[in-house]
C-alpha cells in the first residue's frame, strides 16, 4: 500500500464517482478503478458500493475514509515540520552559559532576538562554568556555550570571539586608594591587597594575564580567595575582604557597596572576552541561526555608542567572528 493508494481512495470517496474523481486526480478513469481494486484487493474487503450514478462507501470503506485522512494529515504536518526543521525554524537548542558571561547585556539581548525570531525552536538553559560548559559541548549535550576565555580546547569545537571588553578594577566604598584615584589606579596602588580571584581553571586566562601585570608592575599579588563565579568575587570585595577585577559589563553591581576604576598601564593589557562555543561539525540548522544571529547582533553592539560609553570597547581589537585564541 502506498500513499497515492490513499490519496486517490480519498478522493473517489469525497467526489463518490469514479471519473470526477479522476479528473482531479488529473489521470484516466481505468486507471484509478484499477488502482481502487488492487487497494480493496489488498485490504480483503470492498471499500465502495458501486451503482449507476456513482459510489457509496461501504462500511469498512466509511471508517478506513477516517484512517486514511488521518495518514494523510500526519505525512503532511510531519513534512510541514522536517521543512521547517531543516531550515531552523522549528526544532531544539541547549544553551549553556557562565554567570559572568550572562551578565552581560549582550548576551540575554540575543536570546532574546532568537526567541522573537525564531519562536517554534525549543530553547533550553543552564548554568555552569566554562570547564563544564566546554566538556558539555564536546560531548553533544550542549549545542552553544557562552563564556568568557576558553579553558580547554576540544577537538571539534568552534569558538566565536563575540567581544573584548576590559577588565575593571573593584574596590569596597571608602578605599584609600580611591581618594586619590577619581577615574582610573595604578595596580601598584593595590599591591598590598588580598585579592579575590576567580578560580584558575574557571578563567585561566584571565587569572595568568592579572598575575603577569601585577608581576610586571612590580609585585606578586597575595591571592586571599579564589571563587567559582565571578559574581561572588564583586560580594566578597563589598563585603571588604578584598580587592578583585571583572568585566567593565558587571560595574553596575553592587555600586552602593563598590567602586568600580578602569586599570592604567597594565601590562599585558587586562581584557575579557566574550566567546560563543559550539560544535563545529553536524551542526543543526537551529544552531547555525543561532550562531548567525549571535554574531549579526555582536557587530551590532561594538558600533553603538551605548557600546562606547561603557568604557567597554577597546578600539576595535580583533573581535574577529571566529577566533582560535
Amino acid at each position: 500500500m502506498e500513499l497515492r493508494h490513499l490519496r486517490y481512495f480519498v478522493m473517489v470517496a469525497e467526489e463518490k464517482h469514479f471519473t470526477r474523481a479522476a479528473a482531479r486526480l488529473h489521470m484516466q478513469q481505468p486507471p484509478l478503478s484499477q488502482q481502487i481494486r488492487a487497494l480493496e484487493a489488498e485490504l480483503g474487503f470492498e471499500l465502495f458500493i458501486r451503482h449507476p450514478k456513482g459510489v457509496d462507501l461501504t462500511t469498512g470503506g466509511a471508517v478506513f475514509l477516517e484512517e486514511a485522512k488521518a495518514i494523510l494529515a500526519r505525512v503532511q504536518d510531519a513534512s510541514r515540520r522536517a521543512a521547517r526543521a531543516a531550515t531552523g525554524v522549528e526544532g531544539t537548542l541547549a544553551i549553556g552559559f557562565t554567570s559572568s558571561a550572562a551578565a552581560h547585556p549582550l548576551i540575554p539581548r540575543i536570546i532574546r532576538a532568537f526567541r522573537e525570531r525564531y519562536p517554534a525552536v525549543a530553547i533550553s538553559l543552564e548554568e555552569g562554568n566554562a570547564s563544564r560548559l566546554s566538556e558539555r559541548a564536546s560531548a553533544g549535550g550542549l549545542e552553544v556555550g557562552i563564556l568568557r576565555a576558553p579553558v580547554s580546547r576540544p577537538t571539534g569545537i568552534e569558538f566565536h570571539r563575540l567581544l573584548l571588553e576590559e577588565l575593571l578594577l573593584v574596590l569596597p566604598i571608602g578605599h584609600p586608594a580611591l581618594a586619590n584615584h577619581p577615574e582610573a589606579i595604578e595596580l601598584q596602588a593595590v599591591r598590598d591587597e588580598p585579592f579575590i580571584l576567580v578560580r584558575r581553571p574557571g578563567a585561566p586566562g584571565m587569572y595568568a594575564n592579572l598575575l603577569h601585570a601585577c608581576q610586571a608592575a612590580g609585585f606578586e599579588p597575595r591571592v586571599a580567595f579564589e571563587v567559582e563565579r565571578m559574581l561572588t568575587n564583586v560580594s566578597l570585595v563589598a563585603a571588604g575582604e578584598g580587592v578583585s577585577v571583572v568585566p567593565a559589563s558587571m560595574r553596575d553591581i553592587h555600586r552602593e557597596s563598590v567602586a568600580y576604576r578602569r586599570i592604567l598601564g597594565a601590562r599585558p593589557r587586562l581584557v575579557a572576552p566574550l566567546t560563543l562555543i559550539c560544535r563545529g561539525f553536524n551542526q543543526s540548522p537551529a544552531l547555525q541561526n543561532f550562531i548567525e544571529l549571535a554574531r549579526q547582533l555582536a557587530k551590532e553592539y561594538r558600533s553603538q555608542a551605548q557600546y562606547r560609553e561603557t568604557g567597554s570597547a577597546i578600539g576595535e581589537m580583533a573581535c574577529t567572528a571566529t577566533d582560535g585564541a
